[in-house]
Protein backbone atom coordinates (compact mmCIF):
# COMPACT_ATOMS: atom_id res chain seq x y z
CA UNK A 1 0.00 0.00 0.00
CA UNK A 2 2.84 2.36 0.88
CA UNK A 3 4.52 1.59 -2.47
CA UNK A 4 1.29 2.30 -4.39
CA UNK A 5 0.86 5.63 -2.58
CA UNK A 6 4.51 6.59 -3.34
CA UNK A 7 4.09 5.60 -7.00
CA UNK A 8 0.85 7.58 -7.27
CA UNK A 9 2.44 10.65 -5.67
CA UNK A 10 5.50 10.41 -7.95
CA UNK A 11 3.38 10.10 -11.10
CA UNK A 12 1.22 13.04 -10.01
CA UNK A 13 4.30 15.20 -9.47
CA UNK A 14 5.82 14.22 -12.82
CA UNK A 15 2.64 14.87 -14.76
CA UNK A 16 2.34 18.33 -13.20
CA UNK A 17 5.82 19.24 -14.49
CA UNK A 18 4.91 19.07 -18.19
CA UNK A 19 4.96 22.41 -19.99
CA UNK A 20 2.58 22.96 -22.86
CA UNK A 21 2.59 25.62 -25.55
CA UNK A 22 -0.59 27.55 -26.14
CA UNK A 23 -2.60 25.86 -28.87
CA UNK A 24 -5.54 27.04 -30.92
CA UNK A 25 -8.89 27.70 -29.28
CA UNK A 26 -7.33 27.67 -25.80
CA UNK A 27 -6.32 24.00 -26.05
CA UNK A 28 -2.88 22.83 -25.02
CA UNK A 29 -0.22 22.69 -27.70
CA UNK A 30 2.80 20.41 -27.88
CA UNK A 31 4.28 19.15 -24.62
CA UNK A 32 7.79 20.15 -23.58
CA UNK A 33 8.02 23.56 -25.26
CA UNK A 34 7.35 26.75 -23.29
CA UNK A 35 4.92 29.08 -25.00
CA UNK A 36 5.79 32.58 -26.19
CA UNK A 37 2.75 34.45 -24.93
CA UNK A 38 1.63 37.12 -27.36
CA UNK A 39 4.29 36.39 -29.99
CA UNK A 40 3.39 37.92 -33.36
CA UNK A 41 5.49 36.24 -36.03
CA UNK A 42 4.27 38.51 -38.83
CA UNK A 43 5.18 41.66 -36.85
CA UNK A 44 8.56 40.21 -35.85
CA UNK A 45 9.40 39.45 -39.48
CA UNK A 46 8.23 42.88 -40.67
CA UNK A 47 10.55 44.54 -38.13
CA UNK A 48 13.53 42.31 -38.92
CA UNK A 49 13.56 40.79 -35.42
CA UNK A 50 15.74 37.86 -34.52
CA UNK A 51 14.59 35.05 -32.20
CA UNK A 52 15.00 37.39 -29.21
CA UNK A 53 12.95 40.21 -30.73
CA UNK A 54 16.14 42.21 -31.27
CA UNK A 55 18.10 43.58 -34.22
CA UNK A 56 21.21 45.59 -35.05
CA UNK A 57 21.12 49.40 -35.23
CA UNK A 58 23.78 52.10 -35.43
CA UNK A 59 24.09 54.80 -32.79
CA UNK A 60 25.58 58.16 -33.74
CA UNK A 61 26.71 60.25 -30.80
CA UNK A 62 26.79 63.93 -31.72
CA UNK A 63 29.70 65.76 -30.10
CA UNK A 64 30.68 69.41 -29.95
CA UNK A 65 32.13 70.31 -33.33
CA UNK A 66 35.11 72.46 -34.20
CA UNK A 67 33.13 75.47 -35.48
CA UNK A 68 32.12 78.25 -33.14
CA UNK A 69 29.26 80.27 -34.60
CA UNK A 70 28.49 83.49 -32.72
CA UNK A 71 25.91 84.79 -35.20
CA UNK A 72 22.59 83.91 -33.51
CA UNK A 73 20.57 84.14 -36.72
CA UNK A 74 22.96 81.78 -38.53
CA UNK A 75 22.94 79.36 -35.57
CA UNK A 76 19.13 79.48 -35.43
CA UNK A 77 18.97 78.68 -39.14
CA UNK A 78 21.38 75.76 -38.71
CA UNK A 79 19.34 74.35 -35.82
CA UNK A 80 16.12 74.65 -37.86
CA UNK A 81 17.88 72.74 -40.61
CA UNK A 82 19.12 70.19 -38.05
CA UNK A 83 15.56 69.61 -36.77
CA UNK A 84 14.13 69.49 -40.28
CA UNK A 85 16.72 66.91 -41.30
CA UNK A 86 15.87 64.77 -38.28
CA UNK A 87 12.18 64.87 -39.25
CA UNK A 88 13.00 63.99 -42.86
CA UNK A 89 15.17 61.02 -41.82
CA UNK A 90 12.51 59.86 -39.34
CA UNK A 91 9.78 60.11 -41.99
CA UNK A 92 11.98 57.97 -44.26
CA UNK A 93 12.37 55.34 -41.50
CA UNK A 94 16.11 55.97 -41.16
CA UNK A 95 16.15 57.53 -37.67
CA UNK A 96 14.27 55.69 -34.94
CA UNK A 97 15.47 57.79 -31.97
CA UNK A 98 16.95 61.27 -31.80
CA UNK A 99 17.43 63.70 -28.99
CA UNK A 100 19.79 65.95 -27.05
CA UNK A 101 21.46 65.23 -23.73
CA UNK A 102 20.17 67.39 -20.91
CA UNK A 103 23.49 67.75 -19.07
CA UNK A 104 27.07 68.44 -20.04
CA UNK A 105 29.32 65.39 -19.89
CA UNK A 106 33.03 64.70 -20.04
CA UNK A 107 32.77 63.17 -23.53
CA UNK A 108 31.13 66.37 -24.90
CA UNK A 109 28.21 64.33 -26.21
CA UNK A 110 25.48 66.73 -27.27
CA UNK A 111 22.86 64.32 -28.58
CA UNK A 112 22.32 61.01 -30.28
CA UNK A 113 20.65 59.32 -33.19
CA UNK A 114 19.74 55.66 -33.41
CA UNK A 115 19.68 54.78 -37.08
CA UNK A 116 17.68 51.89 -38.48
CA UNK A 117 20.71 50.27 -40.11
CA UNK A 118 23.51 47.98 -39.06
CA UNK A 119 25.84 49.65 -41.59
CA UNK A 120 28.16 52.24 -40.08
CA UNK A 121 28.83 53.56 -43.59
CA UNK A 122 25.14 54.10 -44.31
CA UNK A 123 24.66 55.82 -40.93
CA UNK A 124 27.58 58.11 -41.71
CA UNK A 125 26.03 59.06 -45.06
CA UNK A 126 22.78 59.93 -43.27
CA UNK A 127 24.40 61.95 -40.48
CA UNK A 128 26.35 63.96 -43.07
CA UNK A 129 23.04 65.27 -44.47
CA UNK A 130 22.62 67.30 -41.25
CA UNK A 131 23.30 71.03 -41.85
CA UNK A 132 24.74 71.44 -38.32
CA UNK A 133 27.17 68.57 -38.96
CA UNK A 134 28.09 70.04 -42.35
CA UNK A 135 28.77 73.43 -40.69
CA UNK A 136 30.96 71.84 -37.99
CA UNK A 137 28.62 72.70 -35.11
CA UNK A 138 28.45 68.97 -34.40
CA UNK A 139 30.92 66.21 -34.98
CA UNK A 140 30.06 62.57 -34.34
CA UNK A 141 31.11 59.09 -33.27
CA UNK A 142 29.47 55.94 -34.65
CA UNK A 143 28.79 52.70 -32.75
CA UNK A 144 27.01 49.45 -33.66
CA UNK A 145 24.19 48.66 -31.23
CA UNK A 146 21.76 45.79 -30.54
CA UNK A 147 18.27 46.62 -29.31
CA UNK A 148 14.58 45.81 -29.53
CA UNK A 149 13.34 45.46 -33.10
CA UNK A 150 10.13 47.21 -31.96
CA UNK A 151 11.98 50.48 -31.34
CA UNK A 152 10.77 52.12 -34.61
CA UNK A 153 7.15 51.72 -33.51
CA UNK A 154 7.38 54.40 -30.84
CA UNK A 155 7.59 57.18 -33.45
CA UNK A 156 4.03 56.48 -34.56
CA UNK A 157 2.78 57.06 -31.03
CA UNK A 158 5.02 60.05 -30.35
CA UNK A 159 2.94 62.15 -32.74
CA UNK A 160 -0.15 61.19 -30.73
CA UNK A 161 1.29 62.61 -27.49
CA UNK A 162 3.16 65.74 -28.62
CA UNK A 163 1.25 69.01 -28.92
CA UNK A 164 4.14 70.85 -30.57
CA UNK A 165 7.23 69.95 -32.53
CA UNK A 166 10.39 72.04 -32.13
Amino acid sequence: MKNIFTLLLASLLMSSCFVYTKGQDGKNGEPGKPGASGFNEQLAKSLGADQYGMKAYTIVMLTTGTSKIDDKAKMSELMKGHMGNIKKLADEGKIVVAGPFLEKNKENYRGMFIFNTKSKEEAEQWVKTDPAVQAGVFSYEIFPWYGSAALPLYLKHHEEISKENP
